[in-house]
């Protein structure tokens, strides 16, 4: 080999060696940056609290104090004075007798679900119990900007006049709605399970959305139920959730308190955190009642969970159209379907069981409301029904004495019928 060509391979060698060298680094500082940036996440998220609580299923409770909570990081809210109560409750005055008395009427042992923390402490008075960010947590979303958001597209869109459009994002619903009038609100009362999930990627929740706007760039939705989502919390847990955006699920909002927005002011109870107990198939039901109305004084959405817990309120500034009242009602079940092998999930909606099978096997919303535009809580005119696929998933509706306008819904996801 001549010493031209030996030196044209040592310069190559050298060459590829720097490349090597300079990609290790380029990886290098872009795996620090991601830590960085997760980082300054965790920070932003996580506030200073006043006592920590170990939850038995491993999450961590932060007592924050009220005026410290992530709402406040929001431009808007700097100097917003904390309404400590709604100015009206639908139900008439906001009463504390009157909510404590109404819980005495619950059923199917309401009263008896509770969040796993309790189990081993309390928030003091004048905080509020935030479930704390893991860096695990925000390393499993798609990117830092992206975690604790919905994906684009997520909404039921009933009587579609593009029903691709639907599907293309892999969500399937099984729902019932109201839609043509003006809405200020909505309640139901929701028995809890646990789905199994098929990929940690999909999801399986059950809620009510109150919705404003057109189904385009520009829809508001204000939302909450009960989910499980092993992506956004890293387990099979059933978890109390909340959600809101003002533009279609695009830039604005979030679940639970992983944005500003959502003001709590309940000490008792955690967004995010599990449920306990669940319902079993041909065993006891546990329900759970989610009331969501627009204080006609202030203009903000609040929210209830249960007869006991007024959780807080969303400031009637982060929407165009719920500044105003609500369009369309939805309530119902929720999955995500990422046909993982070609083959339709088996991700399971609500109890994993089809309408049918009925009490103790079914899921189901009871007592489903709307709040009129004179505050007052009314059985829903009109009520329609939307599935995409009702050999995966299904919905039936029913009412009488007890239960008001109810319906059941799910079911097993991958079937004969359903591939």
């Amino acid at each position: 080999m001549g010493f031209s060509r030996r030196l044209l391979l040592s310069i190559l060698s050298i060459l590829g060696l720097l490349s090597i060298a300079s990609g290790a680094r380029l990886y290098s500082s872009s795996v620090s940056k991601q830590k960085l940036d997760v980082q300054k996440h965790l920070n932003r998220l996580n506030k200073p609290s006043t006592k920590s609580i170990q939850s038995p299923d491993g999450d961590i409770i932060d007592c924050v104090p009220m005026s410290s909570q992530p709402a406040f990081d929001h431009p808007y809210l700097k100097d917003h004075k904390i309404q400590m109560r709604p100015s009206f409750h639908p139900e008439g005055l906001f009463d504390d007798n009157k909510v404590a008395a109404a819980a005495a009427e619950s059923k199917v042992r309401a009263n008896l679900i509770k969040q796993l923390w309790h189990a081993n402490g309390k928030c003091p008075e004048g905080t509020i119990p935030i479930r704390r960010t893991k860096q695990e947590d925000v390393v499993r979303a798609s990117s830092v900007k992206r975690y604790g958001k919905k994906k684009h597209r997520s909404i039921p869109k009933p009587k579609s006049a593009e029903p691709d459009l639907i599907n293309q994002s892999g969500h399937q619903h099984a729902i019932a709605y109201v839609q043509g009038d003006r809405y200020y609100g909505a309640k139901a009362t929701v028995n809890v399970w646990e789905p199994k999930i098929q990929q940690p990627n999909e999801f399986s929740l059950s809620q009510l959305w109150i919705l404003g706007g057109s189904f385009g760039e520009d829809l508001n939705s204000i939302e909450a139920g009960w989910q499980v989502s092993p992506d956004l919390y890293g387990d099979n847990n059933t978890r109390l959730f909340t959600y809101w955006t003002s533009d279609a699920y695009q830039a604005t909002g979030c679940y639970n308190l992983l944005c500003s927005g959502f003001i709590q002011i309940n000490s008792e109870i955690a967004m995010g955190a599990s449920i306990s107990p669940v319902s079993g198939y041909r065993n006891s039901q546990y329900d759970i009642s989610i009331l969501i109305w627009k204080d006609p004084k202030e203009g903000h959405w609040w929210m209830q969970f249960g007869n006991d817990y007024v959780l807080g309120y969303w400031p009637s500034f982060l929407f165009s159209y719920l500044a105003d009242s609500a369009s369309m009602i939805e309530w119902g079940g929720e999955v995500v379907n990422t046909e993982a092998d070609g083959q339709h999930t088996s991700t399971q909606m609500g109890s994993g069981r089809f309408p049918e099978e009925g009490f103790g096997k079914s899921s189901y919303f009871r007592n489903i409301q709307v709040v009129d535009d004179s505050n007052n809580l009314k059985a829903p005119k009109g009520l329609g029904t939307f599935t995409e696929q009702s050999n995966c998933y299904d919905v039936q509706t029913g009412s009488n004495g007890d239960w008001g306008h109810y319906f059941y819904y799910g079911g097993p996801g991958r079937n004969a019928k359903c591939q």
